[in-house]
């Protein structure tokens, strides 16, 4: 019966552009129940809601509309219509100990995931989520919860796994009843390495669960790929399971490069940045002011630096953004289909929605180098046999045997591209914040938050000030679901206690108190108490000193008129750091 209802779900899951090719679909599905008299499951109690955590991949503060953008995003637009966007919410500057953080409730580095996925020898730096912190979906399942996540996991190594004790931190054996997507990070939109369908490597190519009749035009495209499952799992536990509350991770990985998209989004942005690096980012600079979500008195458009444009090669680099921008675009249309499969299961009401970035715009120089080659003709590498599984992030061809490319000149979109968007961009997307990801100055750590629950929440369309962090999200869906956070787990195997608070007063205006919010990544570190933040860049970077209600674009150092704030925070940071195993400051790989 799973079987069959997979393979009906992915019908409906399959470009649900419209409310009635939706209706119609799960009225389809609701009449071949009743004649195979599988009777539709009650909803659950409206005590318990379900809970959808959405996060995109390497983007900035103002990149979707209504934080400031000129990209179309209407489906977050209208859940911020309808919801709370909070201004000051903050993330750890890095992809894989943002989702340390978020999936566990601890400061990365606690959760043995302070820098990437390779192991410096010290427990802050192992590289693999630790057995001393509870996943988001273990914490939930003991309260009732069925769990699925949908996208990017990457808080594991990545291996080609020989046995089952291999895959001893995947997804399934982490918590979640079902998962599709990648183990590891960054890939091909087209051919991604590590495609997984719950404990086993497939092939998007091969995949007989997710092949051409569910894909755009017969194209796999991984970001389609991410929300089409995530709809498929809907409504799966609506028909199997519609008892329970369901938490669901959707973990995108738009818009991180390679810049790859699909034409028919790539052709709405054509021209769109013709005026130029400085216009896009005034004009959102503008925006940002008439939304409310920045201050004037306490921001500053600074300007891009010279060095990061690309004026010889400007034709390209407007392409890179172009095709960013019809990522960011795509992303909110899986957005708006897992929308409405909410509202066709009659879960919306009663689903917590929050989305969220993992770190800043990304300023790397990624496949930005040297000139590119053209595009040949004809191919002129043998093709791969459909089953075969990619094992390169960046692969050498593509699947019908064209040289995959990099470099000025290449322009991106196609599968056979593979190139970042570059520090000028990075400047745009992070408007109007210092720095980038990798750094914890404003522009690497600050994220938008998009808080939307109808039945609960009364406060829409308004902006919520109050600071918080990642680490804040497994208390909040702790405290929504009625659970009980383990103080033992893992076979009896001590967990550490949340870092987090819970941001359920701020449904309601109220304040949340904390003591202080932290970071670090790769000696990069920060601490910020009430208006105040001391950041510093690298592991030798002296301590600087802003207040974020009236600098929060980092631009006047206070540090040496306030030496007593300085040594103040910079001693809880330290204690901070000594508890939290984050010492030693950026360790060197582990050699062994």
């Amino acid at each position: 019966m799973t079987q069959m209802f997979g393979r009906l779900t992915r019908s409906v899951a399959r470009r649900l552009h419209n409310r009635s090719m939706a209706v119609a679909s799960l009225v389809g599905i609701a009449l071949l129940t009743s004649i195979l008299g599988v009777g539709r499951l009650p909803a659950q109690s409206a005590d318990r809601p379900n809970i959808i955590y959405i996060m995109s991949d390497d983007m900035g503060y103002s990149d979707i509309g209504c934080y400031g953008s000129e990209i179309e995003t209407p489906n977050l637009n209208a859940l911020a219509e309808h919801g709370l966007r909070y201004t000051q919410f903050y993330n750890t500057a890095r992809c894989c100990p943002t989702r340390a953080s978020l999936l566990t409730g601890l400061y990365p580095h606690q959760a043995g995931i302070g820098h990437m996925m390779n192991d410096r020898g010290h427990d802050g730096y192992r590289g693999d989520l630790n057995r001393n912190c509870v996943t988001l979906a273990e914490a939930l399942k003991p309260a009732g919860y069925r769990t699925y996540l949908s996208g990017k996991w990457h808080v594991t190594k990545m291996i080609r796994p020989e046995n089952e004790a291999d895959k001893h931190n995947w997804p399934r054996q982490r918590g979640f009843d079902r998962f599709y997507g990648t183990i590891h990070g960054a890939g091909s939109f087209f051919d991604p390495n590590t495609l997984t369908r719950d404990n086993q490597y497939i092939s998007p190519a091969a995949d007989p669960e997710y092949g051409p009749d569910d894909q755009t035009n017969g194209t796999f495209y991984y970001t389609d790929a991410i929300a089409d499952h995530a709809v498929r799992f809907i409504n799966e536990h609506h028909f199997e399971t519609g008892d329970q509350p369901f938490f669901m991770y959707v973990s995108f990985t738009a818009a991180h490069w390679p810049m790859h998209a699909l034409e028919k989004d790539i052709a709405k942005y054509k021209g769109k940045y013709d005026a130029g690096y400085d216009a896009i980012r005034t004009a959102r600079y503008q925006k940002m002011i008439d939304l409310g979500v920045i201050d004037p008195n306490a921001t500053t458009k600074f300007p891009i630096p010279e060095r990061a444009k690309e004026t010889e090669y400007w034709e390209w680099d407007k392409r890179n953004m172009e095709v960013y921008a019809a990522m960011i675009d795509n992303m909110d249309q899986g957005i708006g289909r897992i929308l409405n499969a909410l509202r066709d299961t009659g879960e919306f009401e009663n689903t917590l929605i929050c989305f969220f970035q993992d770190n800043g715009g990304c300023a790397e120089s990624y496949g930005r180098g040297g000139n590119g080659n053209e595009r040949s003709q004809t191919a002129s590498l043998p093709a791969l046999p459909d089953d075969y599984l990619q094992p390169d992030m960046q692969p050498k061809q593509t699947r019908d045997g064209f040289p995959v490319r990099a470099g000025k000149g290449v322009m991106a979109g196609p599968a056979d591209t593979y190139i970042g968007y570059g520090r000028a961009w990075a400047t745009v997307s992070n408007t109007p914040f210092r720095e980038y990801k990798h750094w914890t100055h404003e522009g690497g750590i600050s994220t938008p938050l998009i808080v939307h629950w109808p039945a609960k929440l009364t406060r829409h369309g308004e902006l919520e000030h109050t600071p918080g962090h990642l680490v804040d999200l497994m208390a909040t869906a702790v405290d929504v679901a009625g659970a009980e956070y383990p103080t033992v787990f893992h076979g009896g195997q001590k967990i550490k206690p949340m870092e987090g608070k819970s941001l359920v007063p701020t449904f309601d205006g109220k304040p949340v108190e904390r003591e202080a919010i932290y970071w670090e990544h790769e000696g990069n570190r920060a601490i910020r108490v009430g208006d105040y933040k001391l950041v510093a860049k690298g592991v030798k970077g002296n301590w600087e000193l802003y207040n974020i209600a009236a600098d929060r674009s980092e631009q006047h150092n206070l540090a040496d008129e306030q030496p007593q704030r300085v040594a103040k925070l910079a001693a809880m940071w330290q204690a901070y750091a000594e508890r939290a195993d984050v010492l030693p400051l950026n360790p060197r790989r582990n050699k062994r």
